[in-house]
């Protein structure tokens, strides 16, 4: 995986945007993000919109953090996948969707016992951040194995692998910029949303790990 996202990041020849970043804490300063005009507007939008909730959400962050980071690099994973769970649950473990999903990862049952969870009427591992982030990072690993693209795998967590195949061959394309359309509008904005936590807490650097799509954007 490691391997992979190396080859991305050599290989591949990015049309950068100056984007300044927004100020997360720090010392405002011009940074360059790989990111088309809409992606940037919903990236300043959705922070000066929640700044102050991320602002929260950053202060309890370091004991969450410490485990998913340990937990993502175990799995050679990028560690800025740990934002996923900012978006899915503000780092919540007594997170509950509407929908069943619970957990900083909101896992709904079934995906749960799949991936090796205990959930019971009495007992539930999607609570429980080391479980729950082992079982998020195998699942993440296994979309990134099929899609090979983070951005679809992100989408694909929202939404399903179904729903992404089908955006795919409707559009007749592998990039998500360009079957963004064809998917929900919560899954568009799910992605974009990952974007801005990112860019939130670690500036537009952080964001090379989405460098192949985010290149493909700017077309």
């Amino acid at each position: 995986m490691r391997h992979l996202i190396k080859y991305i990041l050599v290989s591949t020849v990015l049309l950068f945007i100056v984007i300044p970043a927004v100020d997360a804490g720090t010392s405002a300063i011009e940074d360059k993000a790989p990111l088309n005009k809409h992606v940037k507007q919903f990236v300043k939008s959705y922070i000066r919109d929640n700044k102050k909730n991320l602002h929260d959400i950053k202060l309890r962050s370091y004991s969450p953090f410490s485990i998913i980071d340990s937990v993502l690099n175990h799995y050679g994973l990028p560690v800025q996948l740990k934002y996923l769970a900012v978006v899915e649950s503000e780092l919540k473990t007594k997170a509950v969707s509407r929908v069943g999903a619970v957990g900083p990862w909101q896992l709904m049952p079934a995906t749960a016992r799949i991936l090796g969870l205990k959930v019971t009427a009495h007992h539930d591992d999607r609570k429980d951040y080391y479980k729950s982030t082992r079982a998020a990072a195998r699942h993440l690993n296994g979309l990134h194995e099929e899609f090979g693209d983070w951005l679809l795998v992100f989408a694909a967590y929202n939404c399903g692998e179904g729903p992404v195949y089908a955006a795919m061959h409707q559009s007749g394309s592998t990039n998500f910029w360009k079957i963004q359309k064809r998917l929900p509008k919560e899954t568009r904005d799910y992605v974009n949303k990952f974007i801005a936590t990112c860019y939130y807490f670690e500036g537009a650097r952080s964001l090379s790990m989405l460098s192949r799509s985010a290149a493909a954007a700017t077309h």
